[in-house]
């Protein structure tokens, strides 16, 4: 059964990047529903578009406020075509392009005392972290750890990330873990 969801979810994120090119219609949200009645919870989601190994897209929500369908599908045509770093996905890019979802936990914010407390609350490779410092934030899904796979180098990159010093970890600064279903 989650074989198939996941299959389905995949289907959906597709047919909304390419309803875009008019390529297809987006499957419909009464489908889905029908199918699998997880699409009405919400739940906050990541896409991610890759090409040749490298990011070509990535747009999300932190928090759960859309129904699982509603989230997919908007932040599937938001990583396609509005992230700011990159020009919109061309219809010659879709067939060379990688869709990866990721369907987040709720996040917890951790407390700790020196970043030797938080190191030991961080679990590498499973924890998507959220850093918040003053009135700025930043965030890197779990997958980031297969770049950058220690704690000093997730973190100082993170916080370049979010326009800010790693020292905002000795300054106060909020950590939040979450986990991520990849699909």
């Amino acid at each position: 059964m989650k074989q198939d969801i996941n299959i389905l979810i995949k289907k959906l994120v597709k047919s909304a990047i390419k309803n875009k090119f008019n390529l297809s219609s987006i499957i419909s949200k009464y489908e889905c529903v029908k199918q699998y009645p997880q699409f009405v919870l919400k739940k906050a989601t990541f896409i991610t578009l890759k090409q040749d190994g490298k990011l070509r897209g990535c747009i999300g929500s932190l928090v759960a406020h859309r129904e699982l369908y509603d989230d997919l599908v908007i932040n599937a045509q938001k990583a396609a075509f509005e992230d700011p770093r990159f020009k919109p996905l061309s219809i010659e890019e879709l067939d060379k392009t990688t869709i990866e979802i990721s369907i987040l936990s709720d996040a917890i914010l951790q407390e700790y005392n020196s970043i030797d407390d938080l190191k030991s609350k961080v679990e590498i490779g499973v924890d998507g972290i959220i850093l918040k410092y003053k009135d700025k934030q930043a965030t890197f899904l779990p997958q980031v750890w297969t770049d950058l796979p220690n704690f000093e180098d997730f973190f100082s990159h993170l916080s370049a990330k979010g326009g800010f010093d790693i020292s905002c970890l000795d300054d106060g600064a909020l950590v939040y873990k979450y986990q991520v279903q990849k699909i």
